[in-house]
């Protein structure tokens, strides 16, 4: 028998965590999902019927950026706008979703551009809030040539980057916070109406903090309590679909059934594998803590090994490297 090593067991768990990951933006991607998460969330769509903000106010079909979900399968990119932001000096930036929707304002349509991630981390080892604001000012400067011209600063579309964080600190769990541009008078004052806002409100982030599903937190509710039920690995897949379905009203359809399944199966095994990693560790610490008092005592290499063969079935080759990695010299 060969016992796997920790970085296999890593490996195998980092490939299961990448494919729960993609399962995670399919599910935030799809229409029904991100018509609930703009009305929750940003102040152009708040009156709106779901109806009306799925199907006529988010342009095209929003998908993931092209990561295969499974061997064989691609998740095809938003039609109309890339989830790809590349310039020259500056890099390229992968967004997990990106889409372009529409609002009614003074008889027209205006156009916005809105970022969706999905953060494990709220603390990756920097500031989350202006990793977001980097991804605003991307996909403001991304526009040139497409949106404007030369000076044709006016056609320059107001761009949102919605943070949803998954693992969030106590005391920001359940709280959606945004940052945004606003006016300062500095000295004197004039009305609003000679400077609309919309000149200057170019770019916001929000910060969707979950927590774990707990009914008696008076903010556990709403968009909140949908996006927990739909991402918390917590919630077995019957419950998800339950709540989702009848709480929320959003029709499980094939595709959206066999994501929550994907997604459900997946956080399983993550579970199990981590758990195995975990149990791998703890199983090698007593293997050399082992060694050591067999070497303390002055048991030889060889009876070391031979008594590791026959206390752990371990095969022989194994139980050679353990000894010659953690004996004593």
């Amino acid at each position: 028998m060969t016992i796997p090593t920790n970085l296999a067991k890593n490996i195998a768990v980092t490939n299961k965590e990448s494919q729960y990951d993609e399962a995670c933006r399919a599910l935030m991607a799809d229409k029904q999902i991100l018509a609930r998460l703009m009305k929750g969330t940003l102040d152009e769509f708040k009156g709106m019927e779901l109806s009306d903000i799925a199907d006529h106010y988010i342009e095209g079909d929003p998908r993931v950026h092209k990561i295969k979900v499974l061997p064989g399968e691609t998740v095809p990119s938003i039609k109309g706008i890339g989830t790809e932001d590349k310039t020259v000096n500056e890099g390229s930036v992968t967004f997990d979703i990106r889409f372009v929707a529409r609002f009614p304002r003074s008889g027209e349509l205006v156009t916005i551009v809105i970022n969706l991630e999905a953060q494990n981390k709220f603390y990756p080892g920097y500031p989350l809030v202006k990793r977001a604001f980097y991804y605003c000012a991307r996909m403001v400067s991304s526009q040139y040539g497409t949106e404007f011209t030369g000076d044709r600063y006016k056609d320059i579309k107001k761009v949102y980057s919605i943070w949803v964080c998954l693992e969030s600190p106590a005391y920001r769990k359940n709280t959606i916070t945004e940052y945004s541009i606003n006016r300062k008078m500095k000295v004197g004052d004039f009305p609003e109406a000679k400077d609309p806002k919309e000149h200057y409100d170019l770019m916001a982030v929000l910060m969707v903090c979950l927590g774990t599903p707990d009914e008696s937190d008076p903010n556990y509710s709403g968009v909140l309590k949908m996006l927990t039920t739909l991402l918390s690995s917590e919630v077995d897949e019957y419950e998800k679909k339950k709540v989702l379905s009848e709480e929320f009203e959003i029709e499980m359809t094939e595709e959206l059934e066999r994501t929550v399944g994907l997604m459900c199966n997946l956080s399983e095994g993550v579970r199990r594998k981590a758990e195995a990693v975990t149990t791998a560790k703890v199983f090698e610490e007593g293997i050399k803590s082992g060694i050591a008092m067999m070497a303390d005592v002055g048991i030889s290499k060889e009876k070391t090994t031979e008594q590791l063969i026959q206390k752990y079935a371990l095969p022989v080759q194994q139980a050679q490297q353990y000894v010659n990695q953690y004996y004593p010299n």
